[in-house]
């Protein structure tokens, strides 16, 4: 006879109380994806250097048309709020003080993945698709590429894009602006 375990899936509105009631402790590094409270991976020099390089250039091209959020929460739906290692928003003078941004105030996601790269790929990505966050970037260390993610449906995307160091990329919201891969990965 086997056995069945049935999991108990929160919402974000006790994930929430949690944090604040101190069940889950401030220093502590989880999100919530669906419904389950997933322990991040500890953060290694390149990625850290890597978000740090990012905060950069994305200031120094975009300035004030965006909000960038580091490694912060959005709520995706009721059962996930993911910490993505950065989030470009559309600007609010009030900068989402009241509630944590949701997909219609997001331009753009960017995960940086050395050690998390299957994670991001394969329960993130899917995960922002199902959102409808209309692009993601997966700034890929190990691989030296970034990987472009656009046009959700149906719980996918329809163009999935490699650049290589050699090439240039543009954020769907704001096409005038391009990227050099070299500048995004710090080659």
């Amino acid at each position: 006879m086997s056995l069945s375990l049935i999991t108990r899936k929160f919402t974000v509105e006790e994930y929430e109380k949690m944090t604040t009631q101190g069940i889950i402790k401030p220093d502590e590094k989880v999100e919530l994806i669906r419904g389950e409270i997933i322990k991040m991976s500890p953060m290694g020099t390149r990625h850290a250097a890597g978000i740090d390089r990012l905060i950069q250039l994305l200031y120094q091209k975009l300035g004030q048309k965006i909000i960038l959020r580091v490694q912060n929460p959005i709520k995706l739906n009721d059962n996930s709020q993911p910490e993505p290692d950065l989030s470009l928003l559309i600007p609010r003078s009030d900068f989402y003080v009241a509630a944590y941004p949701c997909p219609q105030d997001i331009y753009l996601i960017i995960e940086v993945s050395d050690s998390t790269l299957d994670y991001d790929r394969y329960t993130k990505i899917p995960l922002y698709a199902e959102a409808n966050i209309q692009e993601v970037w997966i700034v890929n260390l190990k691989e030296k590429c970034l990987e472009v993610y656009r046009h959700p449906l149906n719980g996918s995307y329809q163009a999935i894009q490699k650049y290589s160091i050699n090439e240039r990329v543009f954020m769907t919201s704001f096409p005038d602006i391009e990227f050099t891969i070299a500048e995004i990965l710090g080659v």
